[in-house]
Formats: structure tokens, C-alpha cells, sequence
């Protein structure tokens, strides 16, 4: 009994026992760090995914092009196509022969920018226009459906006669072509407006003006700029058209193609036609940026 109670004393005064446990697991197996690692794959996945697609076809492409070249068309006749490394050292790297087409690349720019202001500012006129009632849209809408389906090359004549063949006429050729997609998604924005929100203002005594500003074109803008970026890419294609037909003034890109056309140039003329959809490119990725960056600001 004595052992037994001493026993029982002692354990009664001792300090609660000290245990040490390892760290679990996480459930899914992985080292602390495991978050950051799996977000830092997903994103090498997802750029994986957007990269890989233009990348192999653009391999496949160039195959076709030396398939072409070396192999379909003989020797004779390879001046046609050349192959692409002749394209790459005979112009695009050689100083003397790709130094006239950025120069050239430069006033087509030019015109594209003034030609792309000119039909944003016209455009947007025209829409709102449109959109302050049926009567005004019935009047316009069907000239400007006109104006997109008339053959630009069939009234160049016409517009080199009224305006000289300078640069004026190259900017009347860009608002042409790139000034419908900014009328017609204008007016569809500012017509899609929430009835309720038209309510609002109306119970709170706003102008047309404020309703115009402050409503409509804020509720307006992604449609509107859906027709800027479609219009980026069109503005530049009238560019390039309008270098060709009016040659004065300094040569913009289009006149470069013309003349390599004419001399059989096919290294210098497939170089400038690369540089030219590089251009066009460029100016649509910008516009699909801010597109990208209105609608995440909505």
C-alpha cells in the first residue's frame, strides 16, 4: 500500500508531459512553398498555350515557303519566291535596302494615324447622330452602308480628281474604308443603354448634354472601342492602298510595293510586304490592349 501511494503521489506532482509534433502534411502532398510553385506552372501552362499554336504554325509556314521555293519551282523561276533566308540577307538586313522601306513604313504610319482620327471623329458624329431618334437614323444609316460597300478602287479615280494625289486624298481613302465599324458600333452602344438608368436621369432633370456624357457614352465605350480596334487594322489597309494610287508627295510603303512589283524585285517586295503586316499587327494589338484594359476597368 505504502508503494502504491507513493506511486501515486508522485505521479499526482508531476508536470504535464511535453510533446513535440512534426508539422502535417497538406492534403495535397506538397512543401510549404507549394502554392507559389503550382500558380508559377499554371502560368508557364497558360503562356505554353498561347505562344506554342502561332509558333508552330508559323513553322509550318516557313516549311511551306522552302517547299515552294526549292523544291515546286525550279531554278529558273525561284526568283518568283525566294526562299526566306534570301528574303532576310538580300533586304531586311542589308542597310541599303531596308532603310527606304521604314522610311516609307513611317509616312504610311503617318497617314494612318491622321486617316484614323479623322474617321473616330467623324464616326462618333455620325453615330450620335444616329442615335437621337429613328428619323435621323433611317436618313444616315443607309449612306453610311453605301459608303462601306461602294468599291474603294473604283472611286479612287474620282478622289484623286477632286483632291490632288497628295496626302490629303491618302487620308480621304483611310476615313472611307475605317469610318463604317466606328459609325455602327457607336450607335449600337449609345441605343443599348439600360431604360432604367434613361429613367434616372430623367427623374433627376439632366440635360441631353449630361445624358450624353455622363450616360451614354461612359455605357457606350466597349462597343465603341470594339469599332476603333476593327477600324486600326482597316485604316491601314486604306493606307497602303492610297500609297499606291497617289504617288506624290513622299512614298509611303504601298508606292515601295508597287515599284518592286514592277522591277520583279521579289526579295524587296516580299520584305515590305512582312513589314507592312507588322506594322498592321502592332496597331491592332494596341487597340486590343485597351480594349482588354477598358473592360477590366468596367
Amino acid at each position: 500500500m505504502t508503494i502504491t501511494s507513493t506511486a501515486m503521489t508522485q505521479d499526482s506532482t508531476a508536470g504535464p508531459a511535453v510533446t513535440t509534433a512534426s508539422p502535417a502534411p497538406s492534403a495535397s502532398g506538397t512543401a510549404p512553398g507549394g502554392k507559389t510553385t503550382s500558380s508559377t506552372r499554371a502560368r508557364l501552362r497558360t503562356a505554353v498555350r498561347m505562344v506554342a499554336p502561332p509558333a508552330v504554325s508559323l513553322a509550318a509556314a516557313i516549311g511551306l515557303w522552302y517547299l515552294v521555293s526549292m523544291v515546286i519551282l525550279s531554278p529558273q523561276r525561284r526568283f518568283l519566291l525566294p526562299p526566306p533566308h534570301e528574303v532576310l540577307t538580300n533586304s531586311l538586313l542589308d542597310k541599303a535596302h531596308v532603310n527606304p522601306m521604314l522610311e516609307a513604313l513611317w509616312v504610311t504610319a503617318k497617314v494612318s494615324l491622321v486617316g484614323f482620327l479623322f474617321a473616330a471623329v467623324i464616326g462618333i458624329a455620325i453615330g450620335v447622330l444616329m442615335s437621337r431618334g429613328s428619323l435621323m437614323e433611317r436618313a444616315i444609316y443607309p449612306w453610311a452602308v453605301v459608303l462601306q460597300v461602294i468599291p474603294v478602287l473604283a472611286i479612287v479615280p474620282l478622289i484623286g480628281l477632286w483632291f490632288g494625289y497628295g496626302m490629303v486624298a491618302r487620308t480621304i481613302v483611310c476615313v472611307i474604308i475605317a469610318i463604317f465599324p466606328i459609325i455602327a458600333n457607336t450607335h449600337f452602344g449609345l441605343t443599348s443603354v439600360d431604360r432604367g438608368m434613361h429613367e434616372l436621369f430623367t427623374l433627376s432633370k439632366a440635360s441631353r448634354t449630361q445624358r450624353l456624357v455622363k450616360l451614354e457614352f461612359p455605357a457606350a465605350l466597349p462597343a465603341m472601342m470594339t469599332g476603333f480596334r476593327t477600324a486600326s487594322g482597316l485604316v491601314v489597309v486604306g493606307a497602303i492602298i492610297g500609297d499606291m494610287f497617289f504617288a506624290k508627295g513622299e512614298p509611303g510603303i504601298g508606292t515601295l510595293l508597287d515599284v518592286y512589283r514592277a522591277r520583279l524585285q521579289s526579295d524587296d517586295l516580299i520584305a515590305a510586304i512582312v513589314l507592312a503586316s507588322l506594322f498592321g499587327i502592332a496597331v491592332f494589338a494596341v487597340f486590343s490592349m485597351l480594349n482588354a484594359a477598358v473592360a477590366r476597368r468596367r
